[in-house]
């Protein structure tokens, strides 16, 4: 197992593919901390997880809320010692063209999948650079890399995410901490539920595999990247697109 005893927080785990990357550091050996907004969905995820074996912490938090992210990352370092990977996945859209954006649809994007990424980062940084080790990975997105139509703040947040990434490989490195960003295209999550299926069959012919991804794929490769197959991977940007950049 590749992340065996490595413990391991994950943001917005609750669905998507940050239940898919909780599920899959379970069944690599990880021990798991879930963290999302609804404590109905954080319960449901622990349960998953605990199911494959793995020990668990769950909390319900919102990674705007400092506080909540501090205290949750000096109860994980009392009860395990130790925090060797954060994955940065809690995110969120709110989609309107430029126009028509309001001041609340920009803010609340980039507080959450900007300023949340911050916030989680700093909160486990003391610990990482303590023992000297550590590995951060974070959401970007291919909209973070080509924009989209539409998307103005979720672009906006993505690229700054890649930002970040580039920034700590270079001030963490040297400290033992790794970090990279993984840069999904269109993936099957409860994000896309409300697309119409025309839009979503548009969506499958731009991809030269001719369908979306899954969230087990892109959580296959947050695995890798925290395991120490990847020792010498830092400051990178992954795309997951099935090719849809080609």
């Amino acid at each position: 197992m590749r992340l065996k005893h490595k413990v391991s927080i994950v943001t917005g785990a609750a669905q998507g593919i940050g239940l898919a990357t909780a599920l899959k550091f379970a069944e690599e050996g990880a021990t798991v901390v879930v963290c999302d907004l609804r404590p109905e969905g954080v319960d449901a995820a622990v349960a998953l997880v605990r199911a494959r074996g793995a020990q668990v912490m769950g909390f319900a938090l919102n990674v705007t809320d400092r506080p909540a992210l501090d205290a949750m990352a000096a109860a994980v370092k009392e009860r395990h010692g130790s925090i060797d990977v954060l994955v940065n996945n809690a995110g969120i859209t709110k989609d309107a063209r430029l126009q028509k954006m309001t001041l609340e649809q920009f803010d609340a994007v980039i507080d959450v999948n900007l300023r949340g990424v911050f916030h989680a980062t700093q909160a486990v940084l003391p610990t990482m650079v303590s023992q000297g080790s550590g590995v951060i990975l974070n959401a970007s997105s291919v909209v973070g890399i080509y924009g989209n139509f539409g998307q103005t703040n979720y672009a906006a947040s993505k690229f700054g995410v890649i930002g970040f990434t580039k920034t700590w490989s270079r001030e963490l490195g040297p400290k033992g901490i790794r970090v990279n960003a993984v840069a999904p295209g269109f993936v099957e999550t409860p994000i896309l539920a409300t697309i119409p299926d025309k839009v979503l069959q548009h969506m499958r012919e731009q991809v030269p595999l001719h369908r979306l991804g899954k969230p087990e794929e892109i959580a296959n490769v947050y695995a890798f990247l925290a395991s120490d197959e990847a020792s010498y991977i830092n400051g990178a940007v992954i795309e997951v697109s099935g090719g849809m950049t080609v």
